[in-house]
């Protein structure tokens, strides 16, 4: 391997006590969560890389039984907001309440102080109510009448939206779908794995009985780990030439932002980690680019009057961006 990190020789490989847990996570969660390893895989990244993921699937396809099961499999807490128009920010955060007993004001936590909050169906509430959010993705904290108090580590947040039944619902901000570090479809089972999954869940449910593999501490651990995964210049001038060229097309109107470029490196890092690698390779960007990088784009209007998505314009950069050797 190359002293900067580079691929030449490939010889770096992780030690088993540093990331093997990774893979333990995933397999664990696999046992509930049938024939989707690819897309925990995803979600673990983007739980090392300390961002959020968006969920974006038509109901029934398993999106709360996966943000169930990685709490539960990383010994961490579990918080569920069904979001609807009449939710409150304060439904969120949580908000003072006055003690007619000791004639103070004490603070009523609100869902957002979990390890894991799967934010159901967040396209159905207000604005104000998403935004709320904001704060505890970006900074890790929440602030309630001035008094700011730091969340639990790790904090992770799966929000979902339905792709269909747009009828009242808000469609979120530019500013908030970049918050979210990855995009993730989940899609419809094959036949084999549906058949599997009849037959695990043909009795009790497998995810009552599903234990801990690791510990929120663990989890924190590897995401300070996870800084000193080596990355090249060349690739890390891969990362910045595939993102300056969502900016360049004339097909879309706008690209991806710096925070996507830090994202792409970050969610590098992490699945390289995961690999049993300590350098990262052109290939985990390329693997990346999509899910980290779609949700960010957007289109010109006559693009979407042809029928264009995102991911043609993503795959068309893939194949004219030259990658580093």
């Amino acid at each position: 391997m190359n002293k900067d990190g580079g691929s030449a020789i490939v010889v770096g490989i992780m030690a088993p006590t540093d990331f093997s847990l990774c893979r333990r996570i995933v397999e664990h969660i696999s046992e509930v969560f049938v024939g989707k390893e690819s897309r925990i895989e995803l979600l673990i990244v983007a739980l090392l890389s300390e961002g959020h993921v968006l969920l974006e699937d038509l109901p029934g396809s398993g999106k709360t039984t996966l943000a169930k099961a990685l709490a539960r499999t990383i010994g961490g807490t579990f918080q569920r907001i069904q979001f609807t128009p009449d939710l409150l920010p304060s439904d969120v955060t949580g908000f003072n309440i006055y003690d007619q007993k000791t004639g103070q004001f004490r603070f009523q936590v609100g869902p957002v102080m979990t390890n894991v909050l799967l934010a159901d169906e967040i396209n159905r509430t207000i604005p104000r109510t998403q935004s709320s959010l904001l704060e505890s993705m970006g900074e890790g904290q929440v602030t309630v009448d001035g008094q700011t108090m730091v969340l639990p580590r790790p904090f992770f947040v799966i929000a979902t939206q339905n792709p269909i039944e747009l009828e009242g619902t808000f469609p979120l901000p530019e500013a908030q779908m970049d918050r979210f570090l990855m995009r993730i479809d989940i899609g419809y089972p094959d036949r084999e794995e549906e058949l599997l999954i009849l037959e695990r869940f043909r009795g009790t449910d497998p995810l009552q009985n599903l234990g801990a593999v690791a510990e929120p501490e663990q989890v924190v651990a590897l995401q300070a780990a996870r800084c000193e995964v080596r990355i090249s210049r060349p690739v890390r001038e891969y990362i910045v030439d595939l993102v300056e060229a969502t900016r360049r097309t004339e097909r879309l109107q706008f690209g991806a932002s710096p925070r996507a470029s830090l994202g792409l490196m970050r969610a590098a890092q992490s699945l390289a980690a995961i690999r049993g690698r300590d350098f990262v390779l052109p290939d985990d960007v390329q693997y990346l680019f999509a899910p980290v990088v779609e949700h960010r784009l957007i289109l010109r209007a006559e693009e979407r009057a042809r029928g264009t998505i995102p991911g043609n314009i993503v795959a068309e950069l893939l194949d004219r961006i030259p990658v580093p050797v």
